[in-house]
């Protein structure tokens, strides 16, 4: 009887394929790898709970007995992608003590004054944590490029930059997970007018964002760029289809457990004598 084929895993059906990307090719509200509905996929996600909260706990312990490995998670996306809402959903599973989140917002003058790689080194996980990036070194590669912050040749030299200080990260020890949340022009309008419609909303508009919005070609293919140049083996980047936010929140959780279990880590081993100290509790 010949063997059934291999289900392939949720990451290897996000991974980015190499070569040219066109981000018009991708279904936002697609779901692979799943073929649940909302209520489903919301109680695959409380069932990944205990997993996610263990394999954590491994890296965790790993880092406080000397081990070295770390994990990243870079998240990018349009305005209304669901970055936070990754965050709340999915990273929120995570124990907040093993947990570094930095969210990048434009340079200071300090941080002008520096190499774009700057803060973003100085922000990177310690041994046995999981960092979160929410936008990262590519704002500098794709906010720059839109908006002219600086010359195509200095852009074009960062791609190579990125492509070597990932390198340099996952040779220390350290994953990377690159997620692209893969949203649609129209499901940023409803999620917009949402926040308009809404006054408990009206906090999180930015009269800004729909000035961002005109310039949504010019993004997309700012995008595609960035995911074609540094769609590396040893950062590869994952497209997430972002229109369905119960989807987005339980494919990122997906990412999380996979790269974690790939670490293949143990519980580090007692530096005491179990037995003994069993023997002077019980003593006591």
């Amino acid at each position: 009887m010949a063997k059934r084929a291999k289900t392939p895993s949720v990451a290897q059906q996000l991974r980015l394929p190499s070569g040219p990307v066109d981000l018009a090719g991708i279904d936002p509200r697609a779901t692979p790898g799943f073929d649940g509905d909302k209520q489903a996929g919301r109680a695959a996600l409380a069932g990944i709970d205990p997993t996610v909260s263990e394999l954590q706990e491994l890296l965790y312990a790993h880092g406080r007995t000397g081990g070295q490995q770390r994990l990243l998670l870079v998240v990018q996306g349009m305005d209304t992608a669901g970055k936070g809402g990754v965050l709340r959903h999915a990273v929120g599973l995570l124990d907040p003590q093993g947990v570094r989140i930095k969210a990048f917002k434009a340079p200071t003058a300090e941080e002008r004054k520096r190499g774009f790689l700057w803060r973003i080194r100085n922000a990177l996980p310690a041994p046995g944590e999981v960092g979160v990036f929410d936008r990262s070194h590519y704002e500098d590669v794709l906010v720059a490029r839109v908006n002219k912050l600086a010359r195509p040749d200095v852009i074009e030299r960062r791609y190579d930059a990125i492509n070597k200080f990932e390198q340099e990260l996952v040779d220390s020890g350290c994953v990377v997970i690159k997620v692209m949340l893969h949203i649609s022009s129209d499901e940023q309008k409803a999620r917009l007018m949402e926040r308009l419609d809404r006054p408990d909303k009206h906090w999180k508009y930015n009269p800004g964002d729909v000035d961002e919005r005109a310039k949504w070609g010019d993004y997309q293919r700012a995008y595609e760029i960035a995911l074609e140049r540094c769609n590396t083996d040893a950062a590869p980047w994952f497209v997430v289809p972002a229109d369905r936010k119960w989807y987005r929140n339980l494919a990122v959780t997906h990412l999380l457990v996979e790269h974690l279990k790939g670490m293949q880590l143990s519980w580090p081993p007692a530096d005491f004598d179990v037995k003994l100290e069993k023997k002077r509790l019980a003593a006591t």
